[in-house]
């Protein structure tokens, strides 16, 4: 009956400024924009997606720590941690902690243009 996560929602103060930034910077492409609404879908390669919702005017500043309650991070799987890890820097991101590998796992967590945490992540073995 249940499937799994079809996609997941960020509001943003920018729907169109976030889209874009997935898209230059992660290889997104935008999926869907509901005609007369400033919603945008975008899709990772993988075919995951993430709806991009515009944020309430009056919506409180968002929690900025990986450990507060609620949904914390978007992991972005890689084949190539160096390079993904280059790139990004490159564009100038702002990473939240350095890369570390543990168990042939490497992982770094940086942000969005809007502050949102993502994890920058490479498996040497999928999870099962």
């Amino acid at each position: 009956m249940f499937q799994g996560i079809e996609h997941t929602a960020i509001a943003s103060p920018d729907p169109q400024r976030l889209a874009q930034w997935y898209v230059d910077h992660l290889g997104f492409t935008v999926n869907w924009r509901p005609e007369g609404s400033t919603t945008v879908f975008v899709k990772a390669r993988n075919g995951s997606m993430i709806e991009i919702i515009e944020a309430r005017k009056d919506s409180p500043e968002m929690a900025g720590h990986m450990r507060d309650a609620g949904l914390r991070h978007l992991a972005i799987q890689v084949a190539d941690f160096a390079s993904a890890y280059d790139s990004l820097q490159r564009a100038g991101i702002r990473f939240l902690t350095e890369p570390e590998t543990h168990n042939g796992n490497t992982v770094a967590f940086f942000t969005d243009c809007d502050g949102n945490i993502l994890h920058l992540l490479h498996r040497e073995k999928p999870l099962e």
